[in-house]
């Protein structure tokens, strides 16, 4: 597919934006340890994985498993024998968010090329998309490029491989600390899909409940 510097583009966190993370993760601590509180170690893993992430560019594969070993350690708990890859394993089934697929058919029909910046491997975000069957025109992966959002090597790598305008560019993600804290250092126009009903300053360009209405909104941001 052709590009140009005149398209408009929007790109996409995916887990916690368009894959439900936080439904995915807490099924598969609940099964390692359902005797524990699994919103408790969904809150405590979401406190974890930054540490692990942070300033190293190991495949996400990786970041998972030890992860769950670090949560484990400071919940007193122990990972079942051969389970240490529990996560990786679980997370190509992690289903999307029911008005996921939709709303990337509708910015295709609009016009809009489609990008997911992610904080993952190439094989899970490929299975990731897979279940959500509406094709994207870029990807940047962490592992791919050694480096982990908020950190800005992503939005870098995809300006440089599309040549993408940034007056036509808008992000779309659900973690403030992850994209949209980076893109309001960048400058970059962002859309907060703020699911938990959070309240925050952090500046940024449109805020949505889910992705029901983007389509809309990034025609307001970005005319064509």
């Amino acid at each position: 597919m052709a590009v140009a510097a005149t398209d408009r583009w929007a790109t996409f966190d995916c887990y916690g934006t368009l894959i439900d993370w936080n439904r995915g993760l807490r099924t598969a601590l609940a099964a390692l340890w359902p005797e524990a509180d699994a919103d408790h170690l969904l809150a405590r893993y979401h406190e974890i994985e930054p540490r692990v992430q942070a300033g190293r560019g190991v495949s996400y594969r990786q970041v998972l498993a030890e992860t769950l070993t670090r949560l484990a350690e400071a919940e007193g708990l122990v990972v079942p024998a051969g389970r240490g890859d529990a996560l990786g394993a679980s997370l190509p089934s992690w289903p999307p968010f029911p008005e996921t697929a939709a709303t990337l058919a509708a910015l295709r029909e609009r016009g809009w090329r489609l990008g997911v910046l992610s904080n993952t491997d190439p094989a899970f975000l490929d299975a990731s998309l897979a279940v959500i069957g509406v094709p994207v025109d870029a990807r940047v992966v962490a592992s791919q490029i050694g480096s982990y959002k908020p950190a800005v090597a992503h939005w870098d790598r995809f300006f440089r491989r599309t040549g993408a305008d940034r007056t036509r560019h808008v992000h779309v993600a659900a973690s403030l600390f992850h994209d949209v804290e980076p893109c309001a250092a960048l400058g970059l126009r962002c859309v907060w899909i703020n699911r938990e009903g959070e309240v925050s300053d952090v500046p940024r360009s449109g805020e949505l409940p889910d992705l029901r209405g983007l389509p809309d909104l990034l025609e307001r941001l970005v005319p064509a």
